[in-house]
């Protein structure tokens, strides 16, 4: 019997070491991610094309983008906060960005210093210019349960900005606990006000962090509302520099895992996961979080 599919976007090499403080060379991160589509990985969030002094750990971009041997089914996507950043993006001849936003004032106002209807409107110029050029275009909502400035979101003002952004010509939008305090429930009720305006299931993606360890729980919810694509970062690896609150990402090992024991198909191997978190820990300023990639390890040996 052939299994379902679910998709897994890596976002390890940009959301999980975008916060880190240590200084990961340029040639671990593009090992890093060449293991990872070894593995199996064929979306990967590769860096971000951001200010340096906004984000330190992406300054090297370019270089990444550069160091890479690109195979020809992989997406290789690139997150940009506006037209400057865009012109970085294809000048390292990237060919699939992500653009972002927030569903709570408070957090657009620290991340990117504007009100949403004005990165909306910022974005949807980039939106507009990339799919001109032929670059396929991501999109990003944040804070999709609560923010740490402004307190809960409701789900109609999230519902509201991914219609926002589908309009734009996002083939797929991301929806971001950014702060990991979201629980079933939760996810419940938000799929509930999406779902229920007609947006295309298969258009949503769910991007979990696992502060308070709910992450695991959440995709399972979210697949039994019929959501079948998520953001996961190797390792567990991931934290906000504009939320001090978020912890790592969900990790790509337990989301796997989960996965595999609920009889979906993902096309990624866990050992291969395995074998790419452990590849680049050495570089890292702390613990990889992620419980499966630790039972791996002990169980089998590092891969």
């Amino acid at each position: 019997m052939t299994r379902p599919v679910v998709h897994i976007t890596e976002v390890g090499p940009r959301d999980g070491l975008q916060n880190e403080r240590a200084d990961v060379p340029t040639a671990a991160k593009v090992a890093f991610i060449e293991r990872l589509v070894e593995a199996g990985a064929r979306q990967i969030e590769v860096a971000s094309f951001v200010h340096p002094k906004w984000v330190p750990a992406m300054a090297d971009a370019e270089g990444v983008f550069a160091g890479l041997t690109r195979q020809p089914d992989v997406r290789y996507v690139a997150l940009v906060p506006n037209a400057r950043g865009y012109e970085r993006a294809r000048r390292a001849d990237c060919d699939a960005i992500a653009l972002f936003t927030s569903s709570s004032e408070g957090f657009a106002k620290k991340n990117i210093n504007r009100t949403i209807e004005e990165s909306l409107e910022i974005i949807g110029g980039v939106a507009k210019r990339a799919l001109t050029d032929g670059v396929s275009v991501r999109g990003y909502v944040s804070t999709i349960f609560a923010c740490p400035y402004d307190g809960p979101t409701e789900p109609k003002r999230v519902a509201d900005i991914v219609e926002r952004m589908l309009d734009l010509g996002c083939y797929e939008v991301s929806l971001g606990d950014t702060i990991g305090v979201g629980t079933p429930m939760e996810v419940e009720r938000l799929l509930d006000e999406v779902l229920g305006r007609g947006i295309d299931v298969d258009k949503l993606v769910m991007h979990f962090h696992d502060t308070w360890g709910m992450g695991v729980a959440n995709v399972a919810q979210s697949l039994s509302a019929g959501i079948r694509r998520f953001d996961a970062s190797a390792g567990g690896l991931g934290g906000c520099p504009y939320a001090k609150s978020a912890t790592g990402n969900v990790a790509t090992e337990d989301v796997l895992y989960l996965l595999d024991k609920l009889g979906y198909e993902t096309g990624i191997d866990l050992d291969g996961v395995v074998a790419a978190s452990q590849g680049v820990a050495g570089h890292l300023s702390g613990a990889l979080q992620s419980r499966v990639h630790a039972a791996v390890v002990k169980e089998r040996g590092a891969c």
